[in-house]
């Protein structure tokens, strides 16, 4: 059945989705921008081979709200946005991102972009060819995105334990990574400079094998991802991978990672919490780089990693107490924390979130 494009605007509080097409690249895409309240939005251009149209739809749709979401709890004066293109062999994929510059120039400044799955370096210089409102990945852009987001899932991580047992201790812990992209073997790096044992699952064996070596991390098969017993389970990779099948298989006490849209459906955070997993919603955990790269083009400043790190943990470390306090699911409470920040501001600039 397909998406209802008008009535889940409706339902969820979207302002514009576009459909983009050009012949010449033979490129299929969608920009959904979820709300500008707070001010532009910001979200990443996603390339993935998706099933069919339908699939990008609510894809795009998903990670548009998160980034809203990320947006308003981070304090930003932004709103959130995505892109996402349909990869297929004969796009050709220089032209189609230099289609996309142009038709985010026209927007004037009301959405910037950066990267995302299937959007690097080369491609982003494509997209900075024609628009200044996407991320360039030179010296003049913001630097240190993927390093920013590290910093805040570990602060996350260590705002989890630390509600759970008063301290962090990483010689004692047991993290386990999925995925060693840029993200997840910086999270490895960084957990095993802190003393932490880190098991990682990687689907590219070349890249598993690269970063083992370099840091000495355990390797697990990734049809066993889920299953060592750890403190932390770190999903770092594409999202809605805990579903009903993956969760049972867990043997974790914490979930946090740098992955985007890690709940399959909102319900499988309750169920997270019904097997007392304390799960650090992924919208506030992996805000790092949309922090930097917000600040950067929307003041000219570089907010230092470490800054970041301390920031997104401050911000974990609210919404898991006062889901504590509550008795209630993580990812409940930030969603609604996050809508009360979104409806103070539509209702005007004079009121100040508390």
């Amino acid at each position: 059945m397909g998406v209802h494009i008008l009535d889940a605007m409706s339902r969820e509080g979207f302002e514009e989705v576009v459909a983009l097409h050009d012949r010449r690249s033979n490129l299929r895409a969608f920009l959904a921008i979820h709300d500008t309240s707070r001010g532009p939005a910001f979200g990443g251009v996603r390339r993935w081979a998706y099933y069919d149209e339908d699939q990008a739809l609510r894809d795009v749709l998903r990670l548009a709200r998160a980034m809203t979401y990320k947006s308003a709890l981070a304090e930003l004066d932004a709103g959130g946005a995505k892109l996402v293109i349909l990869d297929r062999p004969d796009l050709d994929v220089e032209a189609g991102y230099r289609f996309l510059g142009d038709a985010i120039e026209r927007m004037a400044g009301r959405f910037y972009t950066g990267p995302d799955v299937g959007t690097g370096a080369h491609e982003l210089g494509c997209l900075a060819e024609r628009t200044r409102f996407a991320t360039d990945p030179g010296p003049n852009g913001p630097g240190e995105l993927a390093e920013s987001t590290v910093a805040g899932v570990v602060a996350g991580m260590e705002a989890a334990l630390q509600l759970l047992d008063g301290a962090i201790d990483w010689p004692r812990r047991t993290v386990v990574v999925q995925g060693l992209g840029e993200v997840g073997a910086g999270v490895a790096r960084r957990l095993v400079a802190a003393g932490a044992k880190v098991l990682a699952a990687e689907l590219d064996a070349e890249r598993a094998a690269s970063v083992a070596a370099e840091l000495a991390v355990e390797l697990v098969d990734p049809s066993r991802e889920y299953d060592p017993p750890c403190d932390v389970f770190a999903p770092c990779a594409l999202g809605g991978i805990l579903h009903d099948l993956t969760l049972t298989r867990l043997h974790c006490r914490v979930v946090a990672g740098g992955a985007n849209n890690v709940l399959a459906r909102p319900l499988h955070g309750d169920r997270l919490h019904e097997r007392g997993i304390l799960y650090v919603p992924d919208f506030v955990i992996n805000a790092g780089a949309l922090i930097r790269g917000a600040t950067f083009h929307l003041t000219g400043e570089r907010e230092s990693v470490d800054s970041i790190g301390r920031r997104v943990g401050r911000v974990a470390s609210e919404i898991l107490k006062l889901a504590a306090e509550e008795g209630a699911p993580p990812a409940r409470v930030a969603v609604r924390e996050a809508e009360r920040r979104i409806e103070a501001r539509r209702r005007g600039p004079h009121l100040v979130d508390r």
